[in-house]
């Protein structure tokens, strides 16, 4: 514990620009999770919408996509993606960026980083949107369709609304995940933070202190569970007006009924 608690060991964090440089990777990792978390957001519902569809041969095949990338490791996916895309794309990606984009997001590299996210977590939560919607009574549809709405109409205006904010603890625990899955991005030379963490943590001295690798991962760490905590934090504020909302709503149903 010493060893751990030691300022000496904590000299680097003021040393230099070492902690600048450290967040500026921590800053490259946050913009990739945030792409690749509206982006999976955008493709997990229209994977779980068109695997809940009445069509069986689409809902087959997007069924059988789904398991694909949700049963295949990331890193994987990744590094499949890194070595096996057109070395066209890459390029055109480079000339798509805009200038003002951040550094980190300029190489083509991270185009293979976000579309391994975007496939692998858009599939997990395809499933989780899923069986938030058919947790829903089904009397809900049936009613829906007796108003003469059609398939699609039912599931925007009563389906969805209803089954996505009791999905939404699920969804943002796979957004954490997400998060923390970025990590992974290191192994095809993305600048992010583990990355940043080794260059520092490459020699024993850095700027003239030393600078062990417990004590640099450590840092990174907390940056990681600072963000989750607040993912968390809001997901459970969610959750919270939810719980309001629905006690607030249940009585006047029991009013109406009763004047019935």
């Amino acid at each position: 514990m010493n060893y751990l608690f030691d300022p000496d060991n904590w000299e680097w964090v003021t040393t230099g620009n070492n902690l600048r440089f450290i967040l500026e990777g921590f800053a490259v990792n946050l913009e990739i999770a945030l792409i690749a978390m509206v982006l999976s957001l955008i493709s997990g519902l229209a994977l779980a919408l068109a695997r809940l569809a009445p069509w069986t041969p689409v809902s087959f095949v997007v069924g059988a996509w789904i398991d694909l990338w949700r049963n295949l490791p990331l890193i994987f996916i990744i590094l499949y993606l890194y070595l096996t895309i057109p070395g066209a794309w890459p390029s055109a990606y480079e000339d798509a960026i805009p200038s003002w984009f951040p550094e980190g997001l300029q190489s083509g590299r991270v185009l293979a980083a976000i579309l391994g996210l975007v496939l692998y977590n858009s599939a997990v939560l395809a499933e989780i949107m899923r069986a938030g919607i058919q947790s829903l009574d089904r009397g809900q549809n049936e009613a829906a369709r007796g108003l003469g709405m059609t398939y699609g109409q039912s599931m925007r205006h009563v389906v969805l609304p209803q089954g996505l904010r009791r999905m939404v603890p699920a969804t943002v625990s796979q957004l954490i995940t997400l998060n923390k899955d970025t990590t992974l991005v290191s192994i095809v030379a993305i600048q992010e933070v583990v990355r940043h963490g080794r260059i520092l943590t490459g020699t024993n001295f850095f700027g003239g202190v030393p600078v062990p690798i417990l004590q640099v991962f450590l840092l990174i760490g907390v940056l990681f569970i600072i963000v989750n905590l607040a993912l968390s934090r809001l997901s459970r504020r969610l959750e919270i007006r939810e719980t309001r909302r629905t006690a607030a709503v249940k009585p006047v149903r029991e009013v109406a009924e009763q004047g019935a």
